[in-house]
């Protein structure tokens, strides 16, 4: 992405280790584990993302909340980038980069876990300050945009230091307008491309997701860096619905 690159990505909701191998296998970018809407706790994430390790895919995690152990505890065991839901105001972004960034961005808690190799990763075993940098760099921390208040202040928002980009989730923020699930609505499409633009400007990532192919590739050519693509389990479902219909 820092090339320029689009990249692509789904959810998992499946909550199988080797459902997830495989999609990284299959060549996706990353998945996004979602503990928001899905059952999974903090031991059931930790090893979603070992599994995703091993084929080379990203581990997201969309946590539950902006709260601190939910935030502080998914980092630890190893997500490469968490997605906050539910965000409405710039102090509520604040609060999530305080739990979330190392020293000096943030207040992130300190400690050996599976998420650095218990220390013993090369980046962790040369000093404290190299250990908060790298972790700061590479563990992304992206606010979701699909609420009016969010919307509101996403200039601000976007700007925060810390904050990498913006999860843009397309169906809350249509209801929040008033014109659930209406994609194709002007107004919703205007908003849509003002947290585009927004992220351009302050030279942050955008996200969305996107439930049809032909979705993909309009986000992409709004101009959105990367697209997440329905979740493993729809897409499993409908692979054996075309399966039967083709074979009966």
């Amino acid at each position: 992405m820092l090339k320029g690159e689009k990249t692509l990505g789904t959810f998992h909701e499946i909550g199988s280790a080797s459902a997830l191998e495989c999609i990284g296998y299959a060549g996706l970018d990353y998945a996004i584990i979602d503990t928001e809407h899905g059952p999974f706790s903090v031991e059931t994430t930790q090893s979603l993302i070992r599994a995703a390790k091993v084929s080379n895919v990203t581990p997201f995690v969309r946590v539950k909340d902006g709260e601190r152990n939910s935030i502080l505890k998914t980092l630890d065991v190893g997500a490469m980038g968490i997605i906050i839901p539910n965000v409405h105001t710039v102090e509520e972004v604040r609060e999530i980069v305080k739990y979330g960034k190392f020293y000096p961005i943030g207040e992130r808690g300190i400690a050996p876990t599976s998420g650095s190799s218990f220390w013993y990763a090369d980046y962790a075993k040369q000093g404290l300050e190299h250990y908060f940098q790298v972790s700061n760099n590479e563990a992304l921390i992206i606010p979701q945009c699909e609420t009016v208040g969010c919307l509101e202040n996403i200039e601000e928002i976007v700007r925060t230091e810390g904050v990498d980009g913006i999860f843009i989730g397309p169906y809350d923020l249509s209801a929040a307008l008033g014109k659930p699930g209406q994609l194709e609505d002007e107004e919703v499409k205007a908003v849509i491309q003002k947290v585009v633009d927004a992220c351009k400007l302050a030279n942050k990532f955008s996200f969305i997701y996107a439930g049809s192919e032909e979705a993909v590739k309009k986000y992409y050519a709004m101009g959105i860096d990367s697209v997440t693509y329905k979740m493993d389990i729809i897409l499993l479902t409908e692979a054996y619905q075309k399966l039967l219909a083709n074979i009966k």
